[in-house]
Parts: C-alpha cells; sequence; structure tokens
C-alpha cells in the first residue's frame, strides 16, 4: 500500500494481501460501485470502470467476482453512497503518509484513522500538510521476467502511447504519465499485450525517509499495518524509504 516504485514493495504488498483476500475484494468492490455510479456499468463506455477492472485483474481477483460487483453496483445505484475522504499526517521521524478513504460512516472512518495514527504514535495534520511532497501519477509496473520486449522497445511503446517518463530497475520497468493521460496509456499497452503488475494512478514521493531505530520501525510498521485492516481505507502513501 505504499508509493514507492521498487517491484519488490509491490511483491511485498501482493504477499501481504493474498493473507487478506477479503480486504482487496472489498476495496475493489467499493471501488467498482463508485465507478459504476459516475459512469455506469458498461466498461467500454466507462473508462474509469475499465481502469478499476484493469485494477482488480493485477490483483487477481476472478473475473466472475468483477462481473458480479459490475452487476450489483448497477442494480443498486440507489443505495451506492460512499464518500471519499483524504487523511495527511505523520508518522515517526516525520515520515508523511497520506490515506485515501472510501466510507458509507464518515465518523467511524476519522476515528479508526486517528486511532491508527496514534496507536503508532504519529499524528494527523490539516488537509495538505504533506501531499505537497508527492506528485500524483499514473504508475504502469512491468515485470521483465513477464514481458519479452527489450527495454528500448518497451520504452518507445510507452512514449509512443503518451507516457511521460519511463525508467529501468532491477527487476522491473516503471512507465509514469500525467493522471489524466493514465486510462490511455494503460489501454494502449494493454491492447499491445504487455503484461502490467500494477497499473493505477497513484501519489509518488519527491524524497523518501528512512527509518534506523527499530522502536520507529515498528511504530510505522503498526501504523499500516492498522490502516491496512480497516475496509474503509482505499490506499495508503507514504514516504518512507523500506
Amino acid at each position: 500500500m505504499s508509493g514507492h516504485s521498487k517491484f519488490a514493495n509491490i511483491k511485498h504488498k501482493k504477499e501481504k494481501n493474498d493473507a487478506a483476500k477479503g480486504k482487496i475484494f472489498t476495496v475493489i468492490g467499493r471501488e467498482i460501485a463508485v465507478a459504476v455510479k459516475e459512469g455506469g456499468p458498461d466498461p467500454s463506455n466507462n473508462s474509469k470502470l475499465r481502469d478499476v477492472i484493469a485494477k482488480a485483474k493485477a490483483n487477481n481477483v476472478p473475473n466472475d467476482t468483477i462481473d458480479r460487483g459490475i452487476k450489483k453496483a448497477a442494480g443498486d445505484l440507489s443505495s451506492v453512497n460512499y464518500e471519499q475522504n483524504t487523511y495527511e499526517g505523520y508518522g515517526p521521524s516525520g515520515v508523511a503518509i497520506i490515506v485515501e478513504t472510501l466510507t458509507d460512516n464518515k465518523n467511524r472512518t476519522a476515528s479508526n484513522v486517528r486511532a491508527a495514527f496514534s496507536k503508532g504514535y504519529g499524528n494527523i495534520g490539516t488537509p495538505g500538510c504533506v501531499s505537497f511532497m508527492f506528485d500524483k501519477k499514473g504508475q504502469i509496473i512491468v515485470d521483465k521476467e513477464e514481458c519479452d520486449m527489450d527495454a528500448d522497445e518497451l520504452m518507445m511503446q510507452a512514449l509512443d502511447a503518451g507516457a511521460e517518463d519511463f525508467s529501468e530497475e532491477d527487476d522491473c520497468y516503471e512507465i509514469t504519465t500525467d493522471p489524466d493521460s493514465f486510462s490511455e496509456v494503460r489501454e494502449a499497452l494493454e491492447k499491445a499485450g504487455i503484461p502490467m503488475a500494477e497499473a493505477e494512478v497513484t501519489m509518488i514521493p519527491q524524497t523518501y525517509v528512512k527509518l534506523t531505530d527499530e522502536e520507529d520501525i515498528k511504530k510505522m510498521n503498526r501504523i499500516i499495518d492498522l490502516l491496512d485492516e480497516d475496509d474503509d481505507v482505499q490506499n495508503v502513501y507514504h514516504n518512507w524509504d523500506e
């Protein structure tokens, strides 16, 4: 659930999520409900829904679960009433944390998020207190083991599709886009048959904070674990260099 771009962290995230698939299904289910309410149940006419479906597939959500979620949301539009809220704050040693939530009970969510911060000896700040340290970008991660293309060929394909930047890590390629161009770039790469380990609009830290004190690391993990366990929490971004 971090905004870190290293593929090792994404694999770590996937492993954690595999132990709590119910959480992933809840998160994706709510995103599907909101996308269907905003743009209808037909993915061909709803780019936001197409992006959520791609995210679901990247997280190994079965197709029938996705289809059920769309049908349920389409038949239940009047009762879909999730509210989006963002909380910003600090963990130990000033680590910046952004928490995005989607909830049908704002008071419950606010209480739970505050409790997660306080139990990890962090604190919630005012809106905007840390978001200026992050850039909102579309981010596509391609696992080298899954991709037959060489770096130059993939880079040209990504840039031709409208990507802003391309970088090569030890075990993956990272493609970044303007948030408004993300859907277009992702769909172009999908049509080209390029496998994507991760594809979503995210918050990428401009700088990272290293934690060297064992107690600080425990506190930071405590905050993240409590937030991860909360069904109302959709995304957690931070600038801790794990």
